[in-house]
């Protein structure tokens, strides 16, 4: 394993060091671990997002104006802790209330769940809405339903604006659940990832073959398959979302007048003719920008054919699995309103517009 790290212990705490210093405007604390904005303001939402390390810049690049007020860096493809994410929400609770975005894996579930339960004890509003948009799988190593993939991205952005914009916390959490029930994703890899803790890559895959479907993790997808060219995958991954049919669960969400959990039954949102969308191809990790490209110009293509309008692309690395050579594909149906939400001004590490 060659990699620009020194003790492996140590690499997530590095990492974090090097972020405060490249960044002054953010306030990097390092136990617990978290980052939040040095310029946040009174009279707003706060939303906080977090995950293990090793998918920069999710979380940490996307705090700042217009996204993220706080995040939670876990270890290495390991959940932060529930002290992490009750003393970030801490931090940033400038009164109105935090929202708190969760990624579906069953360590970020149920320590976001502690967080929320003792921010409530604390007399703070609190909620929690759930991302849960890979299509490749209903259930995996480390999920009990759907992984939480790139969709959580295009959230932080929206959900970030409006906040800005001064939607109350139960206005947040509505708009939350309508990004979530309306993203679609699906991964690929030519290649696994290395962690440093491991020392090694987390699979093997022959030079004729690629992993359709995989996880952020370097966990399973649908099937390990032959490899082909870009426009057979594409099209493959395309097809995947866009016949993904209807998908019903039961998410928890919290009452804040009962102080408890309730269930909720989520139906998501299929794709048809006449909508329209925001197109996210994301490098895995090791992908040259040329190669995304080549898929995006397959996306366009097979989107036009099925009538299906992109009103907004992004291309590049958004939500990476270390050093994975890999793409996703994240399609998310959006309205005038999240459209309107979307091109707002943002100001972080990693995405910056109209500022």
């Amino acid at each position: 394993m060659k990699k620009m790290i020194n003790q492996v212990d140590n690499v997530v705490r590095e990492q974090l060091e090097g972020i405060a210093k490249a960044h002054p405007e953010l306030e990097v604390n390092l136990d617990p671990m978290y980052i939040v904005r040095r310029d946040r303001k009174g009279g707003k939402v706060a939303l906080v997002s977090g995950g293990g390390s090793g998918h920069e810049p999710m979380h940490g690049g996307y705090v700042g104006m217009g996204m993220l007020d706080g995040a939670c860096p876990g270890e290495m493809f390991t959940s932060p802790t529930p002290d992490q994410m009750y003393e970030c929400g801490q931090k940033v609770d400038a009164g109105e209330g935090v929202l708190f975005l969760i990624k579906n894996y069953t360590g970020d579930v149920l320590n976001f769940e502690t967080a929320v339960e003792l921010l409530h004890g604390d007399g703070i509003k609190v909620q929690a809405t759930l991302v849960d948009d890979d299509v490749a799988v209903k259930d995996s190593l480390y999920t009990a339903g759907r992984r939480g993939v790139a969709t959580t991205v295009l959230a932080e952005k929206i959900l970030g604006a409006a906040a800005e914009e001064g939607y109350d916390l139960e206005k947040m959490s509505e708009l939350a659940k309508r990004i979530a029930n309306r993203g679609r994703s699906i991964g690929v890899a030519l290649s696994a990832c290395t962690v440093p803790a491991a020392g090694k890559p987390s699979f093997e895959l022959a030079d004729n073959e690629i992993e359709f479907g995989i996880g952020i993790h370097g966990e399973p997808g649908i099937e390990r398959r032959a490899f082909t060219d870009g426009d057979t995958i594409t099209t493959d991954m395309m097809n995947a979302i866009l016949e993904d049919q209807p998908y019903e669960r039961v998410v928890r969400r919290w009452n804040n007048g009962a102080g408890d959990w309730q269930d909720e039954t989520w139906i998501t949102e299929t794709l048809k003719g006449g909508d329209r969308v925001i197109v996210l191809v994301n490098n895995l990790g090791a992908t040259p920008l040329s190669e995304l490209y080549t898929v995006y110009r397959k996306v366009a293509e097979m989107l036009e054919q099925h009538d299906i309008k992109i009103e907004r692309n992004m291309i590049g690395s958004y939500c990476t699995s270390l050093d994975m050579q890999g793409v996703s594909i994240t399609l998310l149906k959006v309205d005038d309103e999240m459209l309107s939400l979307f091109d707002m001004p943002v100001n972080t590490p990693a995405l910056r517009w109209g500022c």
